[in-house]
């Protein structure tokens, strides 16, 4: 076994050593058995096993925990200090750290919390980080027990062998650097966030609701009232089916991801090819409304295809294609929830609890907002740009999670 990482600090040569995790703190214990009538409304802050995130402390405002001072000397608490590492020895997962912020109180933790204070040798956030990755986890698995909830016993983890420099600003450049790593992640977390609550926003805000004239939010140049259109007035029933077989591309419609093919989403083909004469024929630009209904789709999705080929889906789906209408604005009026009272006001689940029933129609006579043609494309554009935003931040907080992997597997022993 190489006693030097793969990747390393210029200025640091010596050999790393392996020492017992308890080896390394000033204090290795567990947290407090506290009961439901121990606690009180203020005093001394109680932080449990849910606090405890991958690597990072989560706050939660809304359900804080506490017992009095009298309390607290009456059980002989363990105090816990701001900088502690406390690791859950309950899942999910078992074995997941986090450095104690500064909360502006006295603190103590849950019984199932392992106390870790590091000796003065020792980085803290080294620690922490050695705590995050794989290698880590791995011996965690391995030591598992109980039943359903599955956890690791303090003694256990005490006799960890972890990968540690000799040398102290070794141990700091890099808990430095993978805490830099970690805040830009966070960072594009935020921003990521923000967007899609964008997002949701401008769905609510920029469709108007069946029966109004015109929505909340508008963009300036349009002042005409919105008409309303029957599905059926904007759009036309494809009934094209695959009798001479000439499409095999199965596709799929899901809440998720959309329309995909479905060797793609299931990893495999699940439909025999010689029983696909009877499938619809689905081109570019048409929509798919699937009944399969889902917490994230209640009443069924109804998805644009947008894989740029043709390809074919079971007839239980109902395929259309608008007319006279910009597919990008009525692709994001599907996604908004102003169509699912209509829905459920005409259609039902019927005799299978996983799917919608509604006639068809009753289906193409569903009111779509209809405002001119160039508030539509307006609008359209808006949602692909934030859509595109939502994608190239996706796409980067993706990139610094890979780099975050490869670094935590080639940065310790």
């Amino acid at each position: 076994m190489s006693r030097v990482p793969r990747i390393r600090f210029k200025g640091f040569e010596e050999d790393w050593e392996q020492r017992k995790l308890v080896r390394l703190c000033e204090k290795f214990t567990d947290g407090d058995w506290i009961e439901s009538k121990d606690q009180s409304n203020f005093g001394v802050r109680l932080i449990q096993t849910g606090n405890i995130g991958l690597g990072e402390y989560i706050d939660k405002s809304n359900n804080k925990k506490w017992i009095s001072e009298e309390t607290f000397g009456r059980l002989n608490c363990e105090e816990v200090f701001a900088g502690d590492i406390l690791i859950s020895r309950l899942p999910e997962p078992a074995g997941r750290a986090c450095i104690v912020p500064s909360l502006g109180t006295k603190i103590i933790a849950a019984v199932d919390c392992t106390i870790v204070r590091v000796a003065t040798q020792i980085n803290s956030k080294y620690l922490l980080q050695y705590l995050s990755s794989q290698s880590y986890f791995d011996d965690v698995n391995t030591c598992l027990a109980g039943g359903t909830r599955q956890r690791i016993s303090r003694s256990n983890l005490a006799d960890f062998n972890i990968p540690i420099p000799a040398n102290y600003e070794e141990q700091k450049a890099i808990g430095e650097f993978l805490f830099c790593l970690d805040h830009l992640i966070t960072l594009h977390q935020r921003k990521l966030e923000k967007l899609k609550i964008i997002k949701k926003s401008m769905l609510e805000h920029l469709f108007s609701k069946n029966g109004e004239k015109t929505p909340k939010i508008r963009f300036s140049g349009f002042t005409k009232d919105w008409e309303q259109r029957k599905l059926g007035e904007i759009a036309d029933k494809v009934v094209e089916k695959n009798f001479q077989l000439q499409e095999r591309d199965v596709f799929t419609n899901s809440a998720e991801f959309g329309i995909i093919d479905q060797k793609d989403f299931f990893d495999h083909e699940i439909v025999n090819k010689n029983n696909i004469g009877g499938y619809y024929i689905v081109s570019p630009n048409d929509f798919v409304y699937n009944p399969r209904i889902s917490v994230t789709a209640p009443v069924g999705p109804i998805n644009r295809n947008k894989l740029c080929k043709r390809g074919i889906m079971s007839p239980l789906y109902t395929v259309f294609h608008p007319r006279n209408m910009n597919e990008t604005f009525l692709e994001f009026y599907f996604k908004t929830n102003k169509w699912h009272k209509f829905m459920e006001y005409n259609g039902d689940s019927g005799a299978r609890s996983d799917r919608f029933s509604i006639k068809t129609e009753l289906f193409y006579a569903m009111t779509i907002p209809f405002p001119s043609r160039e508030e539509q494309s307006k609008v359209g554009i808006c949602f692909e740009s934030i859509n595109h935003l939502i994608t190239l931040h996706q796409s980067k907080l993706e990139k610094l999670q890979k780099i975050k992997k490869s670094m935590l597997e080639s940065m310790f022993v």
